[in-house]
């Protein structure tokens, strides 16, 4: 049945695509484009794709506000990338430039980088700021997608 589907935004071409329960979804490919769903890397989002894959998608989306200037950011960069291996595709994960997307930051609230929001159907559901290990990153977003 459709209903049951898991929709998921492409990474690549922004299609949102319904993978059925019973198929894994790591080996899902988009409807349009045909490229993988999930590749182990975050997602760069700016403007009207961040809102599409906030909005579209079933699955949470764990964003990373980050700046390139930003050490902190650049030292947790590591950690965002291996916790998006071991996560996905139960989560898609994004990274947001402030510098590029300074909208998304105000609309957010975020003062400082890096911080890091939690979405689940389009509504933000946590957020905290400062670089997290790996292990303290992964514990954060394992409590809010089940």
């Amino acid at each position: 049945m459709e209903a049951d589907n898991i929709k998921v935004v492409c990474p690549h071409c922004d299609a949102v695509n319904a993978i059925p329960p019973d198929r894994p979804a790591q080996a899902a490919k988009c409807g349009k484009c045909h490229k993988a769903l999930f590749n182990g890397s975050p997602v760069d989002l700016l403007g009207q794709r961040f809102d599409r894959h906030i909005t579209r998608s079933d699955i949470p989306v764990v964003v990373d506000f980050w700046a390139t200037w930003c050490g902190p950011c650049r030292a947790m960069a590591p950690s965002f990338a291996q916790v998006t291996i071991a996560i996905e595709p139960r989560a898609r994960f994004a990274k947001v430039d402030i510098d590029k997307a300074p909208e998304l930051a105000a609309r957010y609230g975020v003062q400082g980088v890096p911080a890091l929001l939690i979405f689940k159907n389009g509504r933000l559901v946590d957020q905290r700021s400062g670089a997290l290990p790996p292990s303290a990153l992964r514990q954060w977003v394992e409590a809010h997608i089940g």
